[in-house]
């Protein structure tokens, strides 16, 4: 495996800045999440390493070497996309086989059987080695694709939205293995999403993308905990944070715009009046919806809360953060 460096990159499509001077360090062996939103720059992120799509400016460097004029073939990275990407004319075992059927990767037969049984293992997909790869599940088609790139066993695995496709409990399912692949193999991923529960529960970092630029970059917990910015803030943590007039509870920092309250900021049975407008119960958590002097916020509560809609409940923030105008954290 290998670590990943990003030096000032920067990329543009006509007048469309799509990365702007990027620097990131993907730690050898760790899963690297990207976030953001639509146009922030993630895809083409995996882009500059699997040099699909070459910098303007700046460098790529896997394992310590410059990526300058390498090829994609020859970066030894895997890349996984949020469709399969299959050949539907071939079994699942000729898919697997591919990838090792390289010239450049000279692999012997009798590697290529191992490597694909052991995948096929791992993936729980032995019994469907001999299944065209039209007769398979969409679960079990993204399996493949996703076993597609761990039989090269490259030096980083890059991955496109890889489970969006997927209904909510296979992308639960595949969250695990994915998870535990990783930490068994020390593989180096980086990984684009838009879900905030794959990015809490897979990555060892996140980076947070907005418009090109790179905010925030740190463990899940870290962003979580302590964000530079309501932006950052925004990308992890469901309910998300509440970011409020920073004016409408008492003691805040005299240069401070809003408030952001995640729902363990905000305290309950004491404090000043809120609406409760909406019960939602989720069996391990019941989330409240509340009205506070005009303004919604959510939070969660005892899973068996009594509290109805139309009651009134009390809070107050407990350590909240305070944003400026720009939206930048400063308490």
């Amino acid at each position: 495996m290998a670590e990943v460096t990003l030096n000032g990159v920067s990329k543009s499509f006509g007048t469309d800045v799509a990365l702007d001077d990027v620097a990131m360090t993907i730690p050898d062996g760790s899963f690297v999440v990207l976030l953001g939103p639509t146009g922030a720059g993630k895809t083409t992120t995996l882009r500059m390493v699997s040099g699909l799509d070459v910098p303007d400016s700046g460098q790529v460097t896997i394992g310590g070497y410059s990526m300058d004029g390498v090829t994609p073939a020859m970066r030894d990275v895997a890349m996984v996309f949020q469709q399969y990407s299959l050949y539907p004319h071939l079994t699942v075992r000729q898919n697997l086989e591919f990838p090792l059927k390289s010239p450049l990767l000279k692999t012997s037969a009798a590697d290529i059987d191992r490597e694909v049984g052991k995948v096929a293992e791992i993936l729980q997909i032995s019994h469907k080695l001999d299944n065209k790869a039209t007769a398979l599940s969409g679960g079990e088609m993204q399996r493949v694709s996703i076993g597609r790139a761990l039989v090269r066993n490259p030096s980083v695995y890059l991955m496109d939205e890889p489970l969006s496709s997927l209904d909510a409990k296979l992308r639960s399912d595949l969250r695990v293995e994915l998870k535990g692949i990783q930490a068994n193999s020390g593989a180096t991923i980086l990984y684009v999403t838009h879900d905030q529960i794959e990015a809490m529960t897979m990555a060892t970092h996140v980076g947070v993308l907005d418009r090109g630029k790179l905010v925030q970059f740190g463990t899940p917990r870290e962003i979580y905990e302590n964000p530079i910015s309501i932006y950052a803030a925004s990308r992890l943590g469901q309910p998300r944070i509440n970011v409020l007039p920073a004016d409408l509870f008492a003691n805040a920092p005299a240069n401070a715009d809003r408030i952001g309250m995640r729902p363990e900021q905000i305290m309950q049975g004491e404090g000043e009046d809120s609406l409760v407008q909406r019960v939602e119960h989720l069996g391990d958590q019941t989330r409240l919806h509340l009205t506070f002097k005009d303004h919604d916020i959510i939070t969660v509560t005892d899973a068996h809360t009594e509290l109805q809609s139309g009651d009134i409940v009390k809070i107050r923030p407990n350590n909240p953060f305070y944003f400026d105008t720009a939206g930048d954290r400063i308490a």
